[in-house]
């Protein structure tokens, strides 16, 4: 029930301030949830629900038995105050954001929100209570979930097999009579000359081809080596430790495992920078394990000459007979991190 001595909420000019404009971001804030600092909870009035997603729960810790089972369908969605008591339903998929609160947080707080001044207030016993979004982690959440979308969509054509069709029979080339497993392919229009020269060119060069890590050679750290080009106005940032699905974790271990055998990696006690891995599936089913940088990438300068583009390495390959698709196998693990760092 509305009180008549109750404050309006008003939002002015003051509380756009100091956002960047013009912008068209959400509205993302922290809040404590369950005694826990919570980040990234986007604040959602077209939801019909208070969303707390499965690894933030595990994360928290809290009794499994508190959760009780129901049977809805879902419909597909994408400063530090303390949370009254709410209700949470608790979804098990993959998020950029820690939880999400919905209409029936906000009606039960009589909160009126605005996307342009990226804030929520609501009435208190003594006034007005605000709580200030945080466009830069809006942003962020929003490239990430950019990139998530393109690579869901490039799962999607692999699984729906609509890659496009090779414009010529390609042939088998064995490389290794012992092994059969052990073979290239090469097309099949080219003059039997050209085809012959070129199969003995790749049978007399067999030593270049990997089949496994084992096989992998390193690059001499004199041609190259890894180097990191931190600014040293940032400080070391050691990011919180996640916690994955069980698949997901079995995945992880099993490449690390394999790393550490290959001596890619070894075990730090005491990093100054740590991060923690992601897991992305890839289109064959299989997992790939990457590292997020994103704390990293910030402390380094940015590079003002990037690699060329596609289309122009595409140009260059005019008034050829002969195109190599061959690719490096791992070639950033071949090469070496600087002994400074």
């Amino acid at each position: 029930m509305i009180r008549e001595d109750e404050p309006a909420i008003v939002f002015t000019d003051e509380d756009a301030r100091q956002l960047h404009h013009p912008h068209d971001d959400a509205i993302v804030i922290t809040l404590a949830i369950a005694n826990y600092t919570t980040r990234r909870v986007l604040i959602h009035n077209e939801i019909l629900a208070d969303i707390l997603y499965y690894p933030t729960f595990q994360q928290m810790r809290i009794n499994k038995e508190l959760l009780h089972p129901v049977n809805i369908p879902m419909i597909g969605f994408e400063g530090m105050k303390v949370i009254p008591e709410v209700n949470f339903l608790v979804v098990d998929c993959s998020s950029l954001y820690n939880a999400i609160i919905g209409r029936p947080t906000l009606n039960s707080w009589r909160a009126a929100t605005s996307t342009y001044h990226l804030s929520v207030k609501f009435t208190i016993e003594y006034g007005i209570e605000e709580i200030q979004g945080d466009q830069l982690a809006a942003r962020e959440c929003y490239l990430a979930m950019l990139a998530m979308d393109e690579q869901m969509q490039k799962m999607n054509i692999e699984e729906r097999r609509m890659l496009a069709k090779s414009i010529e029979v390609l042939e088998d080339v064995p490389l290794k009579a012992s092994n059969p497993e052990k073979f290239t392919k090469i097309g099949t229009s080219m003059e039997e000359k050209t085809k012959q020269d070129l199969v003995r060119l790749i049978k007399r060069s067999m030593n270049v081809f990997s089949w496994s890590h084992v096989d992998m050679p390193e690059i001499d750290p004199s041609v190259i080596t890894h180097l990191l080009n931190i600014s040293p106005s940032y400080k070391p940032v050691r990011q919180k430790k996640r916690v994955f699905a069980p698949e997901r974790d079995y995945a992880i271990k099993e490449e690390v495992h394999k790393l550490i055998i290959m001596e890619f990696i070894c075990e730090v006690y005491y990093p100054d920078w740590l991060g923690n891995v992601v897991i992305v599936k890839k289109a064959n089913g299989k997992w790939r394990m990457c590292v997020n940088f994103t704390d990293f990438n910030r402390a380094c300068p940015k590079d003002s000459h990037p690699l060329l583009r596609i289309d122009q390495l595409v140009d260059a390959t005019a008034g050829h007979q002969l195109l190599s698709f061959m690719d490096a196998f791992s070639g950033y693990n071949q090469i070496k991190m600087d002994e400074a760092d």
